[in-house]
């Protein structure tokens, strides 16, 4: 792990969260990050994202993990358990999101690393995660052990917006068992 950065597990998210994980999610946009969002994509959307997220975390429907550089947030992901009685074995892996002025740290894998033990912590024993193909967070994952289950084609609408044509991407599935008898 990047030794000048601290990684906690958020159970509550306070505005000065809030405010500082909107900043991140609009530059990971602004740089073409596929996390949900299109360009135009303004912070006041990004904070309501992160408002809407709150009351999520504050139930234990989603872990939140942040990254800290200097006591500022410069990074995060999210572990979300399924919730269906079949499924409490699992988890997704969400949102994994670095801000672009901290990147090449180690930041994100470290992150990664700390998901991981969140999920063994919490009894789970497979983590599932989708990423756009061809991105470096997809070289990031297999890096880390996880393997590819498929390839959708024209999954998402590409972050960069419409423009005249919209331009559709595809998205890899990705797992990881988290235990050897999965």
């Amino acid at each position: 792990m990047t030794p000048d950065v601290h990684y906690t597990v958020t159970p509550e998210l306070n505005a000065e969260d809030l405010h500082a994980l909107a900043q991140v999610l609009h530059a990971c946009v602004e740089h073409n990050a596929s996390v949900g969002f299109v360009q135009p994509f303004s912070l006041e959307a990004a904070a309501a994202f992160w408002q809407g997220q709150a009351a999520s975390v504050a139930a234990g429907e989603r872990i939140l993990l942040l990254a800290r550089a200097q006591g500022r947030v410069v990074g995060t992901v999210q572990l979300v358990p399924a919730g269906m009685p079949n499924g409490r074995h699992r988890a997704d892996v969400a949102k994994l999101l670095v801000h672009p002025d901290a990147r090449r740290q180690g930041i994100a894998r470290s992150l990664m690393v700390q998901v991981e033990q969140e999920a063994r912590a919490r009894g789970k024993r497979l983590l599932v995660l989708d990423t756009r193909s061809g991105d470096a967070a997809e070289q990031l994952y297999l890096s880390l052990g996880y393997r590819v289950s498929g390839q959708i084609p024209g999954y998402v609408l590409s972050p960069r917006g419409h423009g005249p044509e919209p331009v559709w991407e595809p998205t890899t599935v990705m797992f990881k068992a988290l235990a050897d008898d999965v």
